[in-house]
């Protein structure tokens, strides 16, 4: 079969569900290029209501929708229109009444957006799983030799275009550009159904399957010498998160750039009284609550300035005025999120017009879906890491009972700690981060770490927290932070020489607190 080169588009088969830009293009359509119009439903009414010639499925089919539209596109009328082979084709088609239709203009039925919300039930579910729209467009990109296919109102321009330039007829090139776009289409729609089925049955499904759209392509990866890319998950409604983030300033956003902001603004989000997060190569370096956000940030800065130069702040309050004035004047930055900025604290920062400003609306809660890690030749699934400990989940272990105080420092502590890289440890005091210790082989390593960054930044550690994301295999750690004056002590327990590491917290005075879960973080 030779493919036609500009293939004259005649008729075409129009059934949408975003109405977005449908009028415009079929009026076009009709009235410059004489294309017949066959419709359904809905698509059918918007387009007859504006005006523009169209012919109900129903009587190109000669067969009525039945079902309750489950019904109506799948016809041999329809289906050998848009798949016969023009050169071989022609004497089957005139004995059964078949018209060729060259272009196939479908989206889909809003079954993401339907999941998305919580009061949908599974048969809601069910009956906006597209049958016959997947059908059309798979039966056309499939026969993109001669047919082209239209699933995006971002393509619509470009066809009109394309048309007006080639007397009304779409290339072969473009025609095939169109398939692949098509078979993408249909493949994210059939993996978010098959991965919401699957969630209701609460298992792990036997095959991942990809439901990213490309968001932006990345000047390079964590190197120069890397290629990178960013993708949005399209299986799920747009959330507070760095991928629906609107940026409205600032250079474009690099690899380390979102993967920072990401942790940064997941951190912040754990917190309900105004916090501020400096993230610097994937750790904090300095998490405080304040007042307002202006003495969050304030204290975060202090914990740790000179890592903080060139690092990440996230908020979880809208950015104002007199934040943004105090951040330019403190430090430099690579981008600043919040669940808001108004405008004098966009004027404030447009002076500096590198920093990349970013805008999530409203903070949302932490994500409580899948986290993937690739690995060479497979990748690593698991829930993410959402457990919440509250004062009634810890246990005593100790002699010494914890003042309220501490009870709360200790709290903050273990929020902190779950956002930093194992092994890790977090000294804090007053709701605010005095030493981190992220990322060790050695535990006792993490804990000289933290102690030597509270230390040399003239923090007074007596009366500290300190918090550790696993068990401490042995007392060394809790003998050095004696040293320098630590009062109470949280981490999971569960060593085989937890009594040792008790004892030693003991004759320290100190208190110690069970939490009987843990927080690695790779």
């Amino acid at each position: 079969m030779a493919p036609i080169a500009n293939q004259k588009i005649k008729r075409a088969l129009v059934s949408v569900s975003n109405k977005e830009g449908i009028v415009d293009l079929c009026s076009t359509l009709s009235k410059d290029f004489d294309v017949e119009i066959i419709s359904t439903g809905g698509t059918l009414k918007t387009l007859l209501d504006a005006g523009i010639e169209a012919i109900d499925i129903s009587k190109h089919t000669g067969f009525p929708e039945i079902m309750d539209g489950r019904v109506k596109t799948l016809h041999p009328k329809v289906h050998g229109g848009i798949l016969s082979r023009r050169e071989i084709d022609q004497q089957i088609m005139s004995e059964n009444g078949i018209e060729e239709i060259d272009l196939v203009i479908v989206n889909l039925y809003p079954f993401i957006e339907t999941v998305s919300k919580e009061e949908t039930t599974l048969e809601t579910a069910i009956e906006n799983i597209d049958i016959g729209g997947p059908s059309m467009v798979r039966s056309a990109a499939k026969n993109n030799l001669y047919v082209g296919v239209v699933v995006e109102p971002t393509d619509y321009q470009n066809v009109i275009t394309e048309m007006k330039d080639n007397e009304g007829a779409l290339s072969l090139e473009t025609r095939r550009e169109l398939a692949a776009k098509a078979f993408s289409h249909t493949a994210n729609y059939d993996s978010a159904i098959s991965n919401y089925l699957n969630q209701q049955e609460d298992k792990k499904p036997k095959y991942l399957f990809g439901r990213y759209e490309l968001k932006q392509e990345l000047r390079y990866g964590e190197n120069p010498h890397q290629s990178a890319a960013f993708y949005a998950n399209t299986s799920i409604a747009k959330g507070s998160n760095i991928a629906s983030a609107e940026q409205i300033q600032g250079k474009e956003l690099s690899y380390n750039n979102i993967a920072d902001t990401d942790a940064a603004y997941e951190c912040v989000k754990t917190f309900s009284d105004p916090a501020c997060v400096i993230v610097k190569h994937a750790n904090p370096c300095g998490i405080a609550l304040g007042a307002t956000i202006l003495e969050a940030y304030e204290k975060a800065f202090a914990s740790d300035e000179t890592s903080a130069f060139g690092g990440i702040i996230a908020f979880n309050k809208p950015l104002d005025e007199s934040t943004a004035s105090k951040i330019i004047e403190n430090q430099f930055v690579e981008v600043i999120i919040a669940p808001g900025v108004n405008d004098e604290a966009q004027n404030v920062l447009s002076t500096k017009e590198n920093i990349r400003l970013l805008n999530t609306q409203t903070l949302g809660e932490p994500d409580t879906g899948s986290k993937l890690l690739s690995v060479n030749g497979g990748l690593l699934l698991q829930d993410n890491d959402i457990a919440v400990l509250s004062k009634q989940d810890i246990k005593v272990v100790s002699e010494r009972k914890p003042t309220d105080e501490e009870i709360d420092n200790c709290l903050f502590a273990w929020k902190v700690c779950k956002f930093v890289k194992s092994n890790a440890i977090v000294y804090t005091k007053n709701n605010q981060t005095v030493g981190i210790g992220a990322g060790q082989m050695s535990r006792i390593d993490s804990a000289q770490i933290a102690a030597s960054k509270a230390l040399e930044r003239g923090f007074e550690t007596a009366g500290c927290c300190m918090a550790s994301d696993a068990f401490f295999p042995f007392r060394d750690g809790i003998d050095a932070a004696a040293k320098i004056g630590i009062t109470s002590v949280i981490q999971p327990g569960g060593s085989m020489r937890d009594q040792e590491v008790i004892d030693a917290a003991n004759e320290a005075g100190m208190t110690m607190l069970f939490t009987g879960i843990r927080h690695f973080r790779h």
